[in-house]
């Protein structure tokens, strides 16, 4: 067992017995939303994959060590420091741990330690990807590197909006990263359902996803699958609207000189104010669909893997 980790009684029970287990990042928690709001929406993600017959592990660093499945004391701490907490990518993780301090893990960073805990599948927001203008600033996200590399499949809204969608496609097919819609041939762009953009393999249910997960780590091919979940039509934000909105966003960071991990939440807050708080309402509601259908699979993954 790894000395860094420390995995939750009920996490590694669960693992033990080969019942299904979803990880759940922990940056949503400190820097997507205001405490109580952030704690209040980690705990309804939880009992969203419960009531879906799947275990939560929240993951993040606490006092260095790498937690797999977090206590409500935990998240509760989390939620109250809020932007204090270290927001923590695949290199801040042995500074973090060195210095026996906290940390909200990216897509990257809870996709390590799920790998490090045994688990298969993972439920976010949106994944990071290559930032518009990267051609110049070469800013990419390290969630796709991890993509690459990591053997856990990752169920989101597509990639976040403010990113450049086309070359984050792009990168993947490069990393021969396998980018499957869920019951959709057009990538979501996470507050809307459309993007113009398609996905590699369009799949139908939870048990075609299972099927492909197994086939792909069976074949020994290393890395990652995105499992792209749109948002239900009636949570959608206008796409008209949201990416005027974006657009705005972008410009006032570039004024403000605004770049590297600091881009993101500073975007997605301005997005928050400019919809007046429709944009939060909207990531929320996508991350309980995510964590639905992750736990709907990792249940058809046991019962492939119990066979």
């Amino acid at each position: 067992m790894n000395s860094f980790l420390e995995i939750s009684p009920e996490v590694k029970q669960a693992l033990a017995n080969n019942k299904p287990v979803v990880a759940l990042e922990s940056t949503i928690i400190s820097h997507g939303m205001p405490y109580p709001k952030n704690m209040e929406t980690a705990l309804q993600v939880e009992q969203i994959v419960r009531d879906n017959n799947a275990i939560p592990a929240t993951i993040a660093i606490i006092n260095g060590k790498l937690k797999a499945g977090l206590s409500n004391i935990e998240i509760k701490l989390l939620a109250q420091e809020g932007p204090k907490v270290i927001k923590t990518s695949r290199r801040d993780i042995p500074y973090l741990v060195s210095k026996k301090l906290n940390g909200a893990t990216t897509v990257a960073s809870t996709m390590i330690i799920a790998q490090m805990a045994g688990i298969k599948i993972f439920a976010t927001g949106g994944i990071g990807g290559v930032h518009r203008g990267a051609t110049e600033s070469f800013d990419i996200s390290a969630d796709l590197q991890e993509l690459a590399h990591t053997n856990v499949a990752v169920v989101c809204a597509g990639a976040k909006a403010i990113l450049d969608l086309h070359l984050t496609l792009e990168y993947l097919e490069t990393q021969g990263v396998p980018v499957i819609g869920y019951k959709t041939k057009e990538l979501p762009a996470f507050y809307t359902r459309k993007s113009g953009l398609n996905v590699d393999f369009k799949l139908d249910s939870p048990q075609e996803i299972a099927n492909f997960l197994k086939s792909k780590w069976d074949l020994n091919l290393q890395g990652g699958v995105v499992i792209a979940n749109p948002i239900p039509s009636i949570y959608q934000m206008d796409y008209t609207k949201i990416m005027k909105t974006i657009d705005d966003a972008l410009l006032e960071a570039d004024k403000l000189g605004i770049k590297g991990k600091e881009s993101t939440p500073f975007l997605l807050e301005k997005i928050v104010n400019l919809t007046h708080g429709k944009s939060l309402e909207t990531n929320i509601k996508l991350v309980f669909n995510n964590a639905e259908l992750a736990a709907k699979i990792a249940c058809d993954y046991v019962k492939l893997t119990n066979n």
